[in-house]
């Protein structure tokens, strides 16, 4: 059986994640150790203890995420004997993508964090608090119609699909103006349109200036090969090379995440007879990315691995 390990973006947070694989495993708990050591602040204790308020602001949730991702891998590694080199592929949505390269090896569990909370106050801090909005795009939409809605607002500001998680699933960013004229577009095409609580409008042209701090970031970071292929975000295809591992990361901060587009193209190298995946294991917090697969690759298995029993099943699943 083929298999990739994904990893969750924003959203997926949740006070007290990763609090049981770091008291059963200590090379989970090293990872938390090294995290705290690298931002130089105790996050694992915001992590397990709150408050969600606090937790949920995009420069701590960032890091956080990435920590117990790759607690996760960790301890299925050191438990289980399980590594990522087992897989096809390693893919991560959006700031997942960061949690991805550090668990194939691409980056180190210290650069990893430093880059994903430079990153979350470099968008934070890219567009004035009130200005952008993002919604999510509910229901009878794919990408095309998503695109067609996008432009309709445009003509009342920026805005711009933002990611394509999956049809009937697709999220737009922009400006304030630009959103809201959104909104009202898909209202009168039947698609319903959910405002999202976010501090900042992610993956569109207002980022810019976020993306300019990450490109010197990454510049000064050191990237690897990765032990197995890395998806992108950005063009739903894998890379290996440190210099597209750094370029595509810049794009990504003002470019789409093409989710969709990602798994079917993993999904489907098996029925072309290559070595694509027929099982994706969601590793680290929540099940959000289980759900999209289900319904981006149907006939593909789907594994959550949050807590110590899910690494067992798992493990033992392989043989």
């Amino acid at each position: 059986m083929s298999f990739a390990f994904i990893f969750p973006g924003q959203g997926s947070q949740a006070v007290g994640m990763g609090k049981e694989l770091a008291d059963a495993f200590p090379a989970a708990r090293a990872v938390f150790d090294e995290v705290d050591a690298a931002l130089g602040e105790k996050l694992s204790d915001l992590i397990w203890g709150g408050p969600i308020e606090t937790l949920t602001l995009t420069a701590n949730a960032q890091p956080a995420l990435m920590a117990v991702s790759l607690a996760a891998a960790r301890a299925l590694e050191t438990g289980f004997g399980v590594t990522i080199s087992r897989a096809a592929f390693v893919a991560g949505h959006s700031l997942g993508e960061y949690s991805a390269l550090a668990a194939a090896g691409a980056l180190s569990i210290t650069d990893a964090a430093r880059l994903l909370r430079k990153r979350g106050e470099a968008m934070q801090a890219a567009a004035p608090a009130g200005t952008g909005a993002m919604a999510a795009l509910i229901g009878k939409v794919d990408v095309e119609i998503a695109e067609i809605i996008a432009l309709e607002g445009g003509a009342a500001g920026t805005v711009v699909v933002a990611n394509d998680n999956n049809v009937g699933n697709v999220v737009i960013s922009g400006s304030k103006a630009g959103v809201e004229a959104a909104i009202a577009a898909a209202k009168a095409k039947g698609v319903k349109a959910i405002p999202l609580p976010v501090s900042a409008p992610f993956h569109s042209p207002l980022m810019a200036p976020a993306s300019v701090v990450m490109e010197e970031a990454l510049a000064a970071a050191t990237i690897l090969k990765p032990v197995v292929p890395v998806v992108a975000n950005v063009t739903a295809r894998p890379i290996s090379e440190p210099a597209d591992i750094r370029r595509l990361l810049v794009e990504q901060v003002t470019g789409r995440v093409r989710w969709r587009e990602s798994i079917q193209w993993m999904a489907e190298t098996v029925e072309k007879g290559g070595g694509g995946v027929s099982m994706f294991v969601e590793t680290g917090a929540g099940k959000q990315l289980s759900g999209m697969v289900k319904r981006n690759a149907p006939d593909a298995a789907t594994v959550a691995l949050n807590v110590p029993a899910d690494l067992e099943a798992f493990a033992k699943g392989l043989g």
